[in-house]
């Protein structure tokens, strides 16, 4: 590897980390919904109905501020998936500071089959009376 791709990837790392830092700060400070700029969903826009996104900013900015209850209830599957993100994350970081590669991960097929009948039967069910937690 040359030392061009080195720095690079240290680069993006060090990008990636403040990025979300900022990400983090601004969402921290500002509440969504309430204050600061902040996208709307385009399905919910058009629908009305809940994405299996709906509620993730909100459910971050409640679990910055150490409110885990409240962000379970804003999107339940936001807490399976930053897990994920963040072992990819220190994985990219930790192969961009020493170069030793990215661990391999070989799921079946069947996996990635389950989990998106898992995702598709959230966006459903959080759209139905029966879901647990408020309609939003």
């Amino acid at each position: 590897m040359s030392f061009d791709g080195i720095v690079s990837r240290r680069l993006m790392a060090a990008t990636i980390w403040l990025v979300s830092a900022g990400g983090a700060a601004y969402l921290f400070v500002f509440e969504p919904g309430r204050t600061g700029i902040f996208p709307t969903c385009p399905f919910r826009t058009l629908t009305g109905w809940n994405c299996p996104g709906c509620g993730t900013t909100r459910g971050l900015h409640q679990l910055l501020h150490g409110h885990v209850v409240a962000a379970f209830e804003l999107n339940p599957l936001m807490f399976f998936l930053l897990p994920v993100l963040g072992y990819f994350l220190i994985a990219y970081t930790r192969f961009a500071l020493t170069g030793h590669p990215m661990p391999q991960i070989n799921f079946s097929p069947k996996y990635g089959w389950i989990a998106t009948a898992l995702i598709l039967c959230f966006w459903v069910f959080r759209n139905t009376s029966v879901y647990p937690f408020p309609f939003q």
